[in-house]
């Protein structure tokens, strides 16, 4: 696989790191886990959309647009790194934000990544739950081509098989730091939303032919709806990359849904006590929507024994923690001490 036969442009701070999690492992009496750090790609506070906007920036610029316009939930990792991404080349950004919770507190509508886009210049609208988003963000392009702008519309969570390609490298870079260290990797584990992080990394794991299996804690869909997203995607991925035809197959997509609670954006208490546990044991922020969800499925999965205590799990940490601003009331912490 050749990636760099695709347009590129440089955002991230990559690779990311590949960190062992000793004291966390020891708490929870194994498997052996390990963290990959994208949380650190760097781009206003980081995550896994960095690597994917490599690839769909360098697109945008190639057609000549001037403007970006992409959507997501109201506190959208995503919708950050894009406003961030437009800053640092010079392109106009709207953003549409869909009403997927309900919630109004203030801290929720207007803080956290709401803040953040906002910061980056980005503008922002606002749509009702169960909006039909990638109509109203052609509807908004039209709308800006009939003044002279030039659109680019980036799908939620950039998931397309050029964002993909985002992912497809981290497979690459994965593999390559674990080599490097003889980490034999057994399971990799992350949050799944928009299919893009995990058909990008089954692309790309199933096309080293790693053996190396990818479970996606789901964060929204059921498990057969999110399955048949990821395996859509990570076959027209590898139809992008040119892979031979049946190279990804169902039995490469797994994601387990149970841990989704009362929707998407919604806490759980098993989110509330994965986002403690881990930043007090290894110093670690998780973010409430996807990585806290993410790590909430791994730890019940241990506690289940769905791994092997001597095996390798390697956690996508997909970054995110801003989010956690927007959710005050969500963290029941103990008073400052007098």
């Amino acid at each position: 696989m050749n990636l760099a036969r695709f347009p590129r442009i440089r955002l991230g701070h990559l690779p990311t790191p590949l960190e062992p999690m000793e004291r966390l492992s020891k708490h929870l009496g194994g498997p052996k886990l390990w963290i990959k750090r994208d949380d650190c790609t760097g781009l206003s506070t980081g995550g896994n959309k960095t690597r994917k906007l490599e690839y769909l920036m360098a697109e945008t610029l190639a057609q000549g647009a001037d403007t970006v316009i992409t959507q997501g939930a109201t506190q959208s990792n995503h919708a950050r790194q894009t406003a961030a991404a437009a800053a640092k080349l010079g392109l106009a950004c709207h953003i549409l934000l869909e009403d997927r919770t309900g919630y109004t507190d203030p801290a929720y509508t207007r803080s956290a990544n709401v803040l953040m886009d906002r910061l980056h210049g980005a503008t922002i609208s606002r749509r009702p739950g169960g909006a039909d988003m990638q109509a109203e963000m052609e509807a908004l392009a039209e709308e800006l081509r009939k003044t002279g702008r030039r659109p680019y519309v980036i799908p939620g969570g950039g998931s397309n098989p050029v964002g993909a390609l985002g992912y497809v490298g981290a497979a690459l870079e994965l593999v390559a730091q674990a080599s490097e260290i003889g980490l034999r990797i057994d399971h990799v584990v992350h949050a799944t939303g928009s299919a893009g992080t995990q058909a990008g990394l089954v692309a790309g794991l199933v096309g080293l032919n790693s053996g190396i299996p990818v479970l996606g804690i789901g964060v929204r869909a059921p498990r057969e709806k999110q399955e048949a997203n990821v395996l859509t995607l990570a076959q027209r991925t590898a139809d992008h990359l040119g892979l031979p035809q049946g190279t990804i197959r169902a039995e490469h997509v797994r994601a387990n849904c149970d841990y989704v609670g009362q929707g998407y954006g919604i806490p759980t208490q098993g989110m509330v006590e994965a986002v403690k546990l881990l930043a007090e044991q290894e110093g670690i922020l998780l973010d409430p929507v996807y990585s806290g969800k993410g790590m909430a499925g791994l730890i019940d999965l241990i506690g289940k024994g769905r791994f092997g205590p001597e095996e390798n799990v390697v956690f996508i940490h997909t970054g995110g923690a801003v989010g956690l601003f927007g959710y005050p009331d969500a963290f029941d912490l103990p008073a400052e001490a007098g």
